[in-house]
């Protein structure tokens, strides 16, 4: 049935360069709604890049990154508040501002995007952090929260305005297996519950093979896709040997000597 989803995002001949230096070369994809799709690849191969560029952080030097049929690329003024209402984004660190406590940092985002009154808008931030599991943490600043916590909560932010596509950037960066293994598990609940699409960039094995629908693999070398599919037949019936090295943990062979 996954094939019955339609693509909300698709990525068209981008090319990513800083001046001569290409970074990434005619990438092409699709994500289709509902699903959690996965960016993934060694280290310096543009995974985040990539998605700053699809977030319209930066701007490719070609090609196009449709969101729900709208051209990121270019964007302006009521286009783009239209396409980025549609998003959410939780940063690698979270990106909490650290002199307001979580409830004012969901409601930084609703007072930019709404005219709510400031009772609705408080409403809807006690809500995203309920949904988190930190309904008792609203008025907690964020030097307050364990790494976990941050992350929830910058989820909850990223939640604010009920977007269709939530971006993350590592999301299981800097905590234990435990707590990255809930944070997989919120995830799977938001996907399941609220019909969320994920587009997440990690290199996380256990986390890919968690909560995945499909991934594309990234390679620094060839600056394009090197795979694209689901994770465990890319790890056991890939022709590409790095593919194969990357899933299964296997070392490069030492050509030192």
């Amino acid at each position: 049935m996954e094939t019955d989803r339609k693509p909300i995002i698709r990525v068209e001949d981008v090319t990513i360069a800083y001046g001569d230096v290409v970074v990434l070369e005619n990438i092409n994809f699709e994500v289709r709604q509902g699903e959690i799709f996965i960016i993934l690849g060694g280290s310096g191969c543009g995974k985040s890049t990539l998605l700053k560029n699809m977030i319209s952080l930066h701007a490719p030097a070609k090609g196009k990154v449709l969101i729900d049929g709208k051209d990121v690329v270019g964007a302006e003024g009521p286009v783009l508040i239209e396409i980025l209402r549609e998003i959410g984004v939780m940063y690698q660190q979270g990106a909490l501002f650290g002199s307001m406590n979580l409830m004012d940092n969901i409601c930084l985002v609703l007072e930019e995007f709404t005219d709510l009154p400031r009772e609705a808008m408080e409403t809807i931030a006690l809500m995203k952090l309920h949904v988190v599991g930190l309904g008792d943490s609203a008025y907690k600043m964020p030097s307050e929260l364990s790494g976990g916590m941050k992350k929830r909560a910058a989820i909850a932010r990223a939640m604010a305005l009920d977007p269709k596509i939530l971006f993350l950037d590592e999301p299981s960066a800097g905590l234990d297996p435990i707590t990255s293994a809930q944070l997989d598990d919120l995830i799977l609940e938001l996907s399941r519950s609220l019909k969320i699409t994920f587009v997440i960039v990690t290199h996380e094995l256990q986390s890919i093979f968690a909560v995945a629908d499909r991934i594309i693999m990234l390679d620094k070398n060839t600056k394009t896709i090197i795979a694209a599919g689901k994770p465990a037949e890319l790890r056991d019936h890939s022709t590409n040997p790095w593919v194969r090295k990357f899933f299964n943990r296997e070392p490069e062979a030492d050509v030192s000597t």
